[in-house]
């Protein structure tokens, strides 16, 4: 329980002083950290995992649950504050430090990320709905890029967000919602295996996973 309310404080901080790329009030929930990490319990062999935006780690703590030796874990945060917090968890907590040898954090944006393999799993806490549209697009770019054929992206949204701010919005930011919508549509009519419901979060939250094919920019243009 202490440590989920220094959690909270951390992330309600964080929150307060950067609302763009925080983008929720509190942690990600139980729940909701359980339906992102899913596709992880499928897994047999060794697999290579990136986090991006994985905050104080409240989705990072059931990821490292799912990881066993021979994997690797990569994770790619923009906060300064969250990386010194994850890399304090991965020295002194037994469930992280158990996967401490093959894990790390990155401090940059993703965009400017790189790796020497691609990964099978991607799991995303971004706010999307934060962002504007080229900036959406841009991180879905990477999303492939970093993705392996065949590799499942999982991301999550709250629900009905975009058409509720829509109906209190000035035309501009009507404009980069209804940008959103096309971005966001057209990954997942081309790429999306399933949706997961997740009304026990605060706010209910859509978890979306998604699959890479062989030709991503081929799958996408299809739809435009």
């Amino acid at each position: 329980m202490k440590r989920m309310f220094k959690e909270y404080r951390e992330f309600f901080r964080e929150f307060r002083s950067r609302f763009e790329t925080t983008g929720a009030v509190a942690p990600s929930g139980r729940f909701l950290a359980g339906a992102l990490s899913g596709p992880l319990k499928k897994h047999d062999g060794p697999v290579r995992v990136l986090e991006v935006g994985p905050g104080t780690g409240a989705v990072t703590r059931q990821i490292v649950k799912h990881l066993k030796p021979g994997d690797r874990f990569d994770l790619v945060e923009l906060n300064e504050n969250f990386v010194e917090s994850l890399n304090r968890l991965f020295s002194e907590e037994d469930l992280f430090r158990a996967v401490a040898e093959f894990s790390e954090v990155h401090l940059c944006p993703l965009q400017e990320f790189e790796a020497s393999e691609p990964f099978d799993f991607i799991i995303s806490g971004l706010p999307l709905n934060n962002f504007p549209a080229a900036l959406v697009e841009e991180i879905f770019e990477s999303y492939w890029r970093l993705l392996a054929p065949g590799g499942t992206l999982s991301y999550f949204e709250y629900m009905y967000v975009r058409p509720v701010r829509r109906l209190v919005s000035k035309s501009d930011e009507k404009q980069r919602l209804t940008d959103l919508d096309k971005i966001l549509g057209t990954h997942l009519e081309n790429h999306r295996i399933a949706r997961d419901w997740v009304f026990v979060n605060a706010p209910p939250a859509w978890v979306q996973h998604l699959r890479r094919q062989e030709s991503v920019a081929a799958a996408d243009s299809t739809a435009g």
